[in-house]
């Protein structure tokens, strides 16, 4: 699937008109109208679509049919261990990590929650040297 394409079943899930949809993220009508016709809208106003529509880059870019960012992939897999979770949001904010947050979308649960059990157990030895 397309950008094009996915930008429509997108606004079209979610109610919206082209014009409400421009109005949300900034820009006219015509514009939404074009992207939807398949010219490729800048790379803010693809981030811009993807935080409204609660969405990866990729997967509006039609290159994953996996929605969640990965993001949402990692808390999805450690929801039962609220340490974790608490350890994950400090862990976001890292510049150094958010390929690695990139890299998790094609693994399961599991083993997504082996790594960030892992970068803890490493943050915490670390913490402790010091």
């Amino acid at each position: 699937m397309n950008f094009a394409t996915r930008l429509k079943e997108l606004r079209e899930e979610n109610n919206l008109l082209q014009k409400e949809l421009a109005d949300k993220i900034g820009v006219k009508r015509g514009t939404v109208a074009s992207w939807e016709s398949g010219r490729n809208p800048e790379r803010n106003a693809i981030e811009k679509l993807a935080n409204l529509f609660n969405c990866s880059v990729d997967y509006l870019l039609g290159r994953s049919d996996t929605r969640e960012t990965p993001e949402q992939l990692i808390e999805s897999a450690i929801l039962d261990e609220p340490e974790l979770i608490v350890f994950f949001h400090d862990l976001e904010q890292r510049d150094d990590l958010q390929l690695l947050f990139k890299q998790v979308r094609p693994l399961p649960p599991e083993a997504i929650k082996r790594i960030i059990k892992y970068i803890k157990m490493v943050e915490d030895e670390e913490s402790m040297e010091d």
